[in-house]
């Protein structure tokens, strides 16, 4: 009786347990079932959001493109605008600075020309008693108003000049230069010859070196035009060129006055200078010199402290110079 129980008894624990797992299967086969099923839905709603996605991102990309364009042609016109900015302010500044310049320029120069008549004023209040009677003197009066120039006589019939081209002169002085060339030659209605030669000797013209220039009307222009591109060399001192014009043109029978443009005398020796001009410039029978030497003082190295020495010397050569040669100094009191 005990066997068949407990044989009952694990039958029916086996049975249960068959069941159990049977039950267990069935609902895996069911899911599986289920899923597989329900699985195509699900991958077509994942395809359509993704494919929502994809499209919403691609629209957020060619908002963010043309956002960035927009953005790049505002900063390139923002550029264009700060660049026209900055040409117009640069343009500005250089206006600005030209104006400056000029300012300061001017009042250079007017101090300049403010030492300059100051120092202009002392040499004329320096003038030798010996000049101011020469002045005085009725043989040196010109004949007439019109036949002076700064109370120089002009009663010459061949008239020489010697012209300092120095850079000095050159830079500072050459329009007035030629002017006063002009003015000096228009003194002179008439005169048998006329001569421009540099401080060195060196000729204006060389076709007509060691000859007189024929006095006419298309000469003179002729001179005044080329003496304002004139450059030769110069070492400023008018020495060279005043011995040499007395000695090439010099005649007993010729009245000649020489006029001396300078600024300055590099030599030391104002002695023999003097000397060496008294000796080929002898007195004539008369007792007068057979050259009138004139000179003209161009002020310019009165701009500047470093020719001081220089045009002290200039001023006192020539002085002496024409004092002694029945001329006269004259020291021009500016540039203009």
């Amino acid at each position: 009786m005990r066997r068949r129980r407990g044989r009952a008894e694990v039958e029916t624990v086996g049975m249960s347990f068959l069941d159990v797992i049977s039950c267990g299967f069935g609902a895996v086969i069911l899911l599986l079932v289920l899923t597989m099923a329900l699985e195509p839905v699900t991958a077509e709603r994942q395809t359509e959001d993704l494919r929502g996605l994809i499209a919403a991102s691609e629209a957020a990309r060619e908002t963010l493109i043309r956002d960035s364009a927009a953005l790049r042609a505002e900063r390139a016109a923002k550029e264009a605008a700060l660049a026209d900015i900055r040409a117009r302010y640069a343009a500005l500044d250089a206006v600005w600075q030209g104006a400056k310049g000029r300012t300061a320029a001017a009042e250079t120069r007017a101090a300049e020309q403010r030492r300059l008549a100051e120092r202009l004023e002392t040499v004329r209040q320096e003038l030798s008693d010996e000049m101011r009677r020469l002045f005085s003197q009725p043989a040196y009066r010109p004949p007439g108003e019109d036949a002076t120039i700064g109370g120089i006589p002009v009663d010459s019939e061949y008239v020489i000049f010697i012209v300092d081209t120095s850079g000095s002169m050159r830079s500072r002085a050459w329009p007035l230069v030629a002017r006063k060339v002009d003015e000096v030659l228009r003194v002179y209605p008439r005169v048998k010859g006329i001569q421009v030669m540099n401080d060195m000797g060196s000729y204006l013209f060389d076709t007509y070196a060691g000859q007189w220039i024929p006095d006419t009307p298309a000469r003179r222009r002729a001179i005044v035009e080329r003496i304002g591109s004139w450059n030769s060399f110069s070492n400023s001192s008018p020495v060279e060129g005043v011995v040499e014009a007395i000695r090439k043109f010099h005649r007993d029978d010729r009245r000649i006055g020489l006029y001396v443009f300078g600024d300055d005398f590099t030599g030391r020796n104002i002695d023999g200078v003097l000397a060496e001009v008294a000796r080929i410039n002898a007195a004539a029978a008369d007792g007068k010199p057979r050259v009138r030497i004139h000179a003209f003082g161009f002020p310019v190295l009165f701009l500047s402290e470093l020719g001081r020495a220089n045009r002290t010397r200039f001023a006192h050569l020539m002085r002496l110079l024409a004092e002694r040669n029945a001329g006269s100094f004259v020291g021009l009191n500016g540039l203009e």
